[in-house]
């Protein structure tokens, strides 16, 4: 069963944009906490975005503040990065993914989250 889908990955130069959507399914989509994460090769898997839906609350992973910033449909089904001021070391495999647990704060920790995407890459170079 399809649980996230991701789309808007691409090859881009530093200091260029890109935006990223990924599609929850519904029953998915009602979980309180999702996010953004990405792995490079040979790197572990680290956050990037999280938002707690019932507020709209989010946190960033420093790397990426004051240049990324994610955003959720009215519906909450869907969620989208948008990556400004690119870099290099953006240069990743990017998953979307929601927490099965009901919480009332958003982890930057990968393993807490159950459901994910199959990833799109972004590729910026210098």
């Amino acid at each position: 069963r399809v649980q996230a889908v991701e789309s808007g990955g691409g090859s881009v130069q530093a200091g260029e944009s890109l935006t990223l959507s990924c599609t929850f399914s519904e029953y998915i989509a009602k979980k309180n906490c999702m996010g953004w994460f990405r792995q490079a090769p040979g790197k572990k898997r680290e956050a990037v975005a999280v938002i707690f839906s019932e507020d709209g609350s989010k946190r960033y992973d420093d790397p990426v503040k004051g240049r990324f910033t994610l955003s959720q449909d009215n519906a909450k089904t869907t969620l989208f990065l948008h990556m400004n001021n690119l870099k290099p070391e953006d240069t990743a495999m990017y998953y979307c993914a929601a927490d099965d647990d009901v919480s009332d704060w958003c982890y930057l920790f990968p393993p807490r989250y159950d459901y994910w995407g199959q990833g799109t890459q972004v590729t910026v170079s210098s």
